[in-house]
């Protein structure tokens, strides 16, 4: 018997032994005994665990829906509604479910659950289908055993299932919400406001831009290793001032959404301590690649097809101004699309060329835009650190270069729905790594829209033979020199095309009262079963 504790497909059966598990969170109301008040810049999504693949959506709701694995403190994987699994061939993986375990309702916990939940997953309305990337069909053996078959070996299976969460098939039949819904189309089903899973905490409310609260489990399977924090109350407190107001006052307990510029001064400040450290994010300029004419520009045709354009537009871009001046240091200037800390990140590929506007000018005259050009320019104002700000910034290098972008911000949760209708051409985005392997970044983004993970996020029409064939390769891929040879070759690819501009990785402040201890997540999920409350 070997302890599941790597990412890698299993020769033998492996068991995870119980994780130390302690908890932790939120709120705006009067300190309660055991009670944890969490706030950051922005709201969930849904509570819908298979329709938004939204950071701060799966790190709510990993509180109460759980996958079959899930990650240690070190992030290697270990198991959780699985307690064992091994490979019957390369592409067949048996997997013994935990037994005893029950949803917050009271019903017990499947192998029918498991297939319920894939079929729901794997959705056109989803956005989650990278987490079972591969996975032709999920068979059940009988009540606790499952077989996921593969189209392909697949080198990164138990990190994609961390996020491949769990919904009960009674409830979501019962309740007429067997499938996400269209978000695009502002569609809703009884899941997005509601939620049922075996996790240790219980939602019990949300109030959307306001409040969510979450109740500890009593009887989650995993009870002996349950947090001390009974309750977890979560506030989205867009405003910069008065999300630090409420920290300072006493009013929250934690905050992960730390604005760049109070940093130093909350580390001076005997009741608070500050944890930080990189996020395997990328924070980049997105292009829409394939439309023959842009909307609402001054530009004959789509510019953003001539490579020189995209040049351009990346060489006018001060990212040690943006990384002193916005960032205050708390960034690394990018020229990667896949960031520090995920498998296949290469720091002799991330040369990151100094801004240049004289050669950025030339670059769009030889491209024929001599003159410049004028276009909407779209950003989020409360989802990335300091995004409005960097989108201004930006805005003024672009035009020192001949480009108006003309900006326009709004909240995540309505600017997300329209990029997944298509209606950016040009825009700043962020893309994290949850499984800390580029494969994630390639085949979301980068990889031609083909249905269920290829391209699921690409809303940017992009389409390459070449990288297309590269990242095919590298889903199954298993030998790891190799591997990440193939993963070089389209990181390399997509620099030098310019089909994103990346700007850089973000490095992530959280601060919170000297009482509350918790680990600093890389991936931006804080766990409540790696935070404490003390006295």
């Amino acid at each position: 018997m070997k302890t599941s504790s790597t990412a890698t497909l299993p020769i033998q059966w492996r068991v995870t032994p119980l994780a130390a598990l302690v908890a932790t969170l939120m709120a705006t109301t009067p300190l309660q005994a055991q009670t944890l008040r969490w706030a950051a810049q922005n709201d969930v999504l849904t509570l819908d665990p298979h329709s938004q693949n939204h950071t701060t959506t799966t790190a709510i709701l990993q509180h109460s829906y759980e996958g079959l694995t899930r990650y240690t403190r070190d992030y290697k994987v270990e198991g959780a509604l699985a307690t064992e699994w091994k490979s019957i061939s390369p592409t067949q993986i048996r997997f013994l479910l935990r037994k005893g375990v029950r949803f917050h309702d009271g019903s017990p916990f499947t192998a029918d659950d498991v297939v319920f939940s894939f079929g729901r997953i794997k959705s056109p309305t989803s956005t989650m289908q990278a987490y079972v990337a591969g996975v032709s069909e999920v068979k059940k053996i009988d009540s606790h055993t499952v077989d996921f078959l593969l189209s392909a070996p697949n080198p990164i299976l138990t990190r994609t299932l961390v996020d491949f969460r769990i919904m009960s098939k009674a409830w979501a039949e019962k309740n007429k919400t067997t499938a996400p819904p269209n978000v695009a189309n502002k569609e809703e089903t009884f899941a997005t406001r509601n939620s049922l899973g075996t996790g240790p905490y219980r939602i019990t409310g949300w109030q959307p831009e306001q409040r969510i609260t979450l109740v500890a489990n009593p009887d989650w399977w995993d009870k002996a290793n349950a947090s001390n924090a009974k309750e977890v109350l979560y506030s989205p407190i867009k405003s910069d001032q008065t999300r630090m107001a409420a920290l300072l006052s006493g009013e929250v307990d934690l905050v992960t959404d730390v604005p760049t510029q109070d940093v130093g001064k909350l580390r001076n400040d005997a009741r608070l301590k500050v944890v930080e450290g990189n996020e395997v994010r990328t924070i980049f300029i997105a292009m829409d690649l394939g439309q023959d004419e842009l909307r609402n520009s001054t530009a004959k045709g789509n510019p953003f097809k001539d490579k020189r354009v995209r040049q351009a537009l990346s060489l006018a871009i001060d990212r040690a101004g943006i990384q002193k001046a916005i960032m205050r240091g708390l960034s690394q200037p990018a020229a990667l699309m896949v960031p520090p800390g995920a498998n296949g990140y290469n720091k002799e590929l991330d040369q990151v060329a100094k801004a240049d506007p004289e050669r950025a000018r030339a670059l769009l005259a030889e491209a024929g835009y001599a003159q410049g050009f004028e276009l909407p320019f779209n950003c989020p104002n409360n989802r990335y650190v300091n995004d409005e700000e960097i989108c201004q910034a930006l805005v003024a290098m672009w035009a020192r270069i001949g480009v108006k972008a003309k900006l326009q911000t709004e909240s995540f949760s309505t600017f997300t729905p329209k990029i997944q209708g298509f209606q950016f051409q040009f825009h700043l985005y962020g893309w994290g790594v949850p499984t800390y392997d580029a494969l994630y970044v390639l085949q979301s983004l980068a990889r031609t829209r083909a249905g269920g993970a290829d391209g699921n996020y690409n809303y940017f029409r992009l389409s390459d033979a070449r990288l297309d064939t590269l990242i095919d390769d590298i889903k199954t891929e298993i030998e790891p020199v190799k591997r990440n040879a193939l993963i070089n070759a389209a990181l390399t690819r997509i620099r030098d095309e310019v089909f994103f501009i990346p700007i850089h990785y973000q490095v992530r402040p959280w601060a919170m009262k000297k009482n509350i201890s918790t680990l600093h997540r890389s991936d931006d999920k804080p766990e409540a079963r790696l935070t404490t409350l003390g006295p």
